[in-house]
């Protein structure tokens, strides 16, 4: 019988598991999907607190070798010209680099490394409910089945099952007031560097975009507007390309074209926040990922919270003498971090809707190495305070 059940075997859910493991804890992964999942089509970047994440946990060379390494941003305005170019993150570092890559590339080489590690991974386990006493918890699951463990981690995402089990007054998901758009070409052929990603400032929406080292641009936009109902959400890309391409002529920058030299490899997602989640867990459920602190996109740190999230987990459970110590630990520690990104990138996001004024050109960031608690906390090991 496995000790913990994780909910969710997405990169959250996959990278606790490995974390578990790594403890010594027995530990299965119960996934809704019935394979692997839909790949989306959504890309992000993976920035070097998740990769040193993912260091701890044994993982940062399996995600090293899919997608492409970032180690510069540059910056330009409306018109083109150029506000900044700024290193990122420990770039020196093969195994801390900033990483492009798609979503579904980097859930594939965790659930890879799990399986490679002997972790059970349970796929078409739709959680229906829990039963929780003084020796363990049991989930049942939509296909009649069940599975008894010591916890339940809730890594099921924005729109969490086992949130609303743990707290059913729990705030759902709110529209943070932008549209994502998501899109990859290889007729394309803006102004680039090797390893960087460019960002553009413009008008009507905030554009970026990195060329793979095989010549295919990656880029999204995200731009101010209503919720999109479920009906737009599917419609054709030709009608969100025909919408976007006039929006971003207003500007002389490579927006215009990159997604004019875009086909069917375009969607478009309405970003979605988590305002405070007052419970994050019970006796013996727990959540951590974006079922605990979902961000909008703007600060681009959702997937390395919830790498943290899962070291930090990790050493909760092997360090504390008791389960309820452990979840404890966990929250006192990643709760003021997750909920200041989550803000932060409200922030940026309200800004970029209401018209306040732009920020000033980038800068480079202090390296995460000056915050000596965060890198106490991600040294697997190191004792938890």
């Amino acid at each position: 019988m496995p000790q913990v059940l994780i909910i969710g075997a997405g990169i959250g859910g996959t990278a606790a598991a490995l974390a578990l493991d790594k403890a010594g804890l027995a530990v299965a992964v119960c996934e809704s999907h019935p394979d692997s999942g839909a790949d989306i089509g959504a890309f992000l970047t993976l920035a070097s607190n998740g990769m040193l994440a993912l260091g701890q946990l044994d993982a940062a060379r399996a995600v090293a070798e899919v997608g492409f390494a970032l180690t510069s941003m540059r910056v330009v305005d409306d018109t083109g010209a150029e506000l900044a170019t700024v290193p990122l993150g420990e770039h020196d570092n093969p195994l801390t680099r900033f990483r492009c890559l798609r979503r579904a590339e980097l859930a594939a080489a965790l659930r890879s490394e799990a399986v490679r590690r002997g972790i059970p991974l349970w796929h078409g386990r739709r959680l229906d409910s829990v039963d929780e006493d003084a020796d363990g918890v049991t989930a049942r699951f939509a296909d009649g089945s069940g599975e008894r463990g010591e916890l339940i981690v809730g890594a099921d995402g924005i729109n969490s099952v086992v949130r609303s089990l743990i707290d059913p007054a729990a705030d759902p998901p709110r529209y943070a007031g932008q549209r994502v758009f998501y899109g990859y070409t290889t007729k394309a052929a803006p102004p680039s560097a090797p390893e960087r990603i460019d960002m553009v400032r413009g008008s009507s929406a905030a554009f970026g975009y990195a060329v793979s080292p095989a010549g295919e641009t990656y880029w999204f936009a995200r731009v101010p507007g209503p919720e999109l109902s479920a009906a737009e959400l599917a419609l054709p890309p030709a009608h969100w390309r025909a919408e976007l391409v006039p929006l971003l002529r207003r500007d002389h920058t490579a927006a215009a074209d990159i997604v004019a030299a875009t086909d069917e490899r375009l969607l478009v997602t309405n970003a979605q926040d988590v305002s405070t989640v007052r419970h994050w867990h019970t006796e013996r459920m727990l959540l951590l990922g974006d079922a605990a602190h979902a961000a909008s996109p703007a600060t681009g740190q959702g997937a390395s919270m919830a790498l943290e999230d899962a070291v930090v987990l990790g050493k909760a459970l092997r360090d504390r003498a008791t389960t309820e110590k452990a979840v404890e630990t966990y929250e006192r520690l990643r709760r003021p971090r997750v909920e200041d990104n989550v803000a932060a990138s409200a922030r940026i996001t309200a800004g970029r809707t209401t018209g306040q004024p732009r920020p000033a050109p980038a800068q480079p960031r202090p390296s995460m190495r000056d915050d000596v608690e965060l890198m106490r906390q991600l040294d697997w090991n190191s004792q938890l305070g």
